[in-house]
């Protein structure tokens, strides 16, 4: 087994339940790792027997344009995606940050972290 992990992925969507945040949307940071057999891959040196982590981004960029008031929602429709599409996929843990919460207080980012596993 491997692990392929994709940190630090940064986005601007419009999560959150607040109108104002549908509106003007906010920062947010996505940490991936996702779990895959690459025996293979490694000796054969192609790129269509491992996992591609350019569609890996892919999934995520186009899962965070679809608006959600939580972020366990877009979590688990990024999760879904993977196991949908990569099926050398067997373990995924997806972070999903908003960057400057509108909340009261000083806090850098609010984190949901789910994950699944075949």
């Amino acid at each position: 087994m491997g692990i392929i992990k994709l940190q630090n992925i940064r986005i601007h969507s419009n999560h959150g339940c607040l109108i104002e945040e549908s509106k003007i949307g906010s920062d947010y940071r996505v940490d991936l790792t996702v779990t895959a057999n690459l025996n293979h891959s490694a000796k054969t040196d192609e790129l269509e027997d491992t996992v591609d982590y350019v569609h890996l981004n892919i999934i995520i960029k186009e899962e965070m344009a679809i608006r959600s008031k939580l972020l366990e929602h877009v979590a688990e429709r990024i999760l879904n995606r993977i196991f949908s599409d990569i099926i050398l996929v067997t373990e995924a843990t997806v972070a999903v940050s908003k960057i400057n919460p509108p909340i009261s207080g000083d806090v850098e980012m609010v984190t949901i972290e789910q994950s699944k596993s075949r």
